[in-house]
């Protein structure tokens, strides 16, 4: 992702003209936000169900980067309503909040006394509209007489506006109405493009002006209403939304069927259960369809778009339960590959897309991420996924139409890629305009050696070179699917010899490690990281640093209790409430803990996956964010989170389903029509887990897996299709 969020403290003149896309946080927030989407639309509310009328959150309804909807208030007789309670349904399909009337006065008399009113707020949204009803009933013994306003308004904000942006000058907003219960807002942007919204209401208010609704309510003892609202984006298919009622079954008959065929896990234990309907809800939600197939946007509100990295990484770790998202993943960045060298976009013949903006801020350039291509980790990440996703599936179709996108990533990689010719990735941007940074570690001080002094000149990441050397030699057993030896036997030499040299260059026998980087005089960041972890997710290291790189991940300065910093602590940059050093990351765990079960140490793996189980049992919703704070855990007391961490994140979201996968150790093979499970064992919280419609190919099957100490038993409950199951014990 791109360096918005660097650290919680302010970050000094220096750091914040490194980061020009920072995301502030100089407040906290006055209410609890949660979010809802749809496809290109997401919509952010405070607890009680309003937009703007708390300070502190990034409330609105957005669509491809552009608010639609700044503002939507409930006021009763003019007062806020008293606060229930807020729940965001199971399956992320709406947002229900209760609330109740406070004391109402007039003329100095108490004409309604708290507690008698229910107000339910349900909202969903679907095909770019957000659908609201208000219920209205008295619970009181006489009749209720009050006011219902809705205050509401509009500003258009670029989603760079939202985040902190500041911008010379913008275009013209203007509001009208429609009809007796219609509102129009319509934004003339610099670009030329004409954007607009419309709020419906039914019944038609009493007053209806362009900024309140009035309805006058009376309500006899035990009497129901409703109010309805539909607010549409200029994106919406019909302009007229559908009913509420209508629109909702349609919404939740869609979720469904866009579900359907994943497989689904239950397990022993009630709160991991949560947690896993919690992560697959949540990326369900962030499921985007697209021309190429459903893909998952990064994360909301920030990151509600298309990232290359992150749509890679999430599709890897789905996909032993859902290998379609990889394929769609594939697919899109495929067509939007990069064909011609453009400095601004840091564009080149042969990468894959960083990150894709729809709005008017990026259409102007006045920031470059229109079609940015700044990300030096994407592009091996496409070549190392779409190995992966042949190998479990057997598509050679899809291999084929992937293969002329594959090779021109493998030009890139040993062409531009390799600038200096050394053999490594390396990346610097090519304007001012772009990210300093272009690993997953992005902030601006992400990058450093021993005595703190950032890096450099062109960066060549430790991580980087695993991918390539992973991606390469899954790039050559496709090239042999497709009959041609030459190509996989040079492949295979490359990949060899990377390793090799990789070993000579980054090995740091005075950390026990291997180096963060090799800056661009091609000296070593001697600095204990989380990115020496990831390696062994690639494979690329020598099986006896691999037992001391696990053993040193798992002591106290770099596992808090909780999962591994990014940094271990005593690093010169070391800061547990840093975006990147020191900080703990999911989905960061989730790729070490694959590389735990690659290189046989369960027994780590175990601790590692009990430490992130239990911490996502004491967060909000069961829910892991995209990071939390990396302090030491506490008896008694729960994790520390990160101020402006995305809530739900898709990489972080698919964690557990990771963590599960590597300590069963899932393998498929369609050759075989087998699926195995390698040194499996299930960690001391976990029991039983049972696995339904788990998918090779048209065959599926049902399972059982039970622990018994330290060893499991398989029970095979239903197959469909002709499909082995197996147990592989490997020493």
């Amino acid at each position: 992702m791109p360096s918005e969020a660097l650290s919680q403290a302010a970050p000094s003149r220096e750091a914040a003209a490194e980061s020009p896309f920072y995301i502030p946080m100089t407040a906290p927030a006055a209410r609890p936000r949660c979010a809802l989407k749809h496809n290109d639309t997401f919509m952010v509310v405070d607890s009680h169900g309003d937009i703007g009328a708390a300070a502190g959150g990034p409330d609105g309804l957005f669509h491809a980067d552009t608010r639609y909807l700044a503002r939507l208030e409930l006021k009763l007789d003019d007062m806020q309503p008293l606060l229930l309670g807020s729940n965001l349904r199971d399956d992320n399909s709406a947002l229900t909040v209760d609330l109740t009337n406070p004391d109402i006065y007039r003329g100095g008399r108490l004409v309604l006394a708290k507690d008698l009113l229910h107000i339910l707020r349900t909202m969903f949204l679907w095909q770019g509209t957000a659908y609201q009803r208000i219920g209205l009933e008295n619970h009181g013994e006489a009749t209720a007489c009050f006011d219902l306003v809705l205050e509401f308004g509009n500003d258009f904000a670029d989603l760079f506006e939202v985040r902190g942006n500041q911008r010379p000058r913008r275009g013209a907003c203007s509001s009208r109405m429609l009809s007796a219960h219609e509102i129009g807002f319509d934004y003339r942007g610099l670009d030329g493009v004409v954007r607009s919204s419309v709020l419906h209401f039914d019944p038609a208010p009493a007053r209806l002006t362009v900024q309140r609704a009035r309805y006058h309510i009376e309500l006899l003892p035990g009497q129901a209403t409703s109010v309805f609202i539909a607010a549409t984006s200029d994106q919406a298919p019909v302009q007229r939304p559908m009913p509420f009622f209508r629109s909702l079954l349609a919404h939740r008959r869609e979720m469904r069927r866009d579900t359907a065929g994943t497989t689904s896990i239950e397990t022993s234990n009630n709160i991991f259960n949560e947690i896993v309907c919690r992560s697959m809800a949540d990326l369900s939600m962030l499921m985007t369809a697209t021309p190429q197939g459903r893909y998952p946007y990064a994360g909301i509100p920030w990151y509600s778009t298309t990232f290359g990295r992150d749509g890679l990484i999430t599709a890897l770790q789905l996909l032993w339960i859902d290998p379609r998202i990889a394929r769609g993943v594939l697919r899109r960045l495929a067509a939007h590959q990069a064909v011609a060298v453009d400095p601004l976009n840091d564009a080149e013949p042969g990468k894959i897309l960083h990150e894709m903006r729809g709005g008017e801020m990026a259409a102007l350039r006045e920031v470059p991420f229109a079609h940015y291509y700044g990300s030096v980790d994407a592009t091996p990440l496409f070549v190392l996924l779409a190995g992966l996703y042949v190998e479990r599936t057997g598509d050679e179709a899809t291999l084929r139409e992937l293969w002329p996108a594959i090779e021109a990533a493998l030009r890139w990689v040993d062409g531009p890629g390799d600038a200096d010719g050394d053999g490594f990735v390396e990346y610097q941007r090519a304007t001012e305009q772009g990210l300093a940074n272009q690993g997953w570690k992005d902030s601006y001080d992400a990058v450093f050696h021993a005595d703190g002094r950032l890096a450099e000149g062109s960066i060549a990441l430790a991580e980087v070179q695993g991918y390539v050397f992973a991606g390469k030699q899954l790039a050559a057993r496709c090239a042999r699917r497709l009959g041609l030896p030459g190509k996989a036997e040079a492949l295979q030499r490359q990949a060899a010899q990377l390793a090799e040299r990789f070993e000579e260059a980054f090995w740091c026998d005075e950390i026990g490690s291997y180096a963060l980087a090799l800056d661009g005089a091609k000296q070593p960041c001697r600095v204990r990281s989380s990115n020496a972890g990831q390696l062994l997710f690639t494979g690329i290291v020598r099986e006896d640093r691999a037992q001391q790189v696990a053993a040193d991940l798992m002591r106290p300065h770099f596992f808090s209790g909780w999962g591994i910093r990014t940094i271990a602590r005593g690093e010169a940059r070391y800061n547990p409430m840093s975006y990147h050093n020191g900080s703990i990351w999911p989905h960061d765990n989730a790729l070490i803990a694959l590389g735990l079960a690659r290189y046989g140490h369960k027994h780590l793996l175990d601790q590692l996956f009990k430490g992130l189980f239990e911490a996502a049992s004491y967060l909000e919703a069961r829910r892991l964010p995209e990071l939390f704070c990396g302090f030491a855990r506490e008896r008694r007391r729960g994790p520390t989170l990160y101020p402006v961490a995305c809530a739900p994140q898709a990489w972080a979201s698919a964690t557990p389903l990771t963590l599960l996968e590597a300590a069963l150790g899932i393998e498929f093979d369609p050759g075989r029509d087998e699926i195995r499970f390698v040194n499996p064992r299930l960690p001391s919280f976990l029991n039983e887990v049972v696995l339904r419609d788990l998918r090779l190919g048209k065959c599926s099957a049902d399972l059982r897996v039970r622990r018994h100490n330290d060893d499991v038993a398989l029970e095979v409950l239903r197959t469909e299709g002709q499909i082995r199951i197996s147990i592989v014990l490997a020493r």
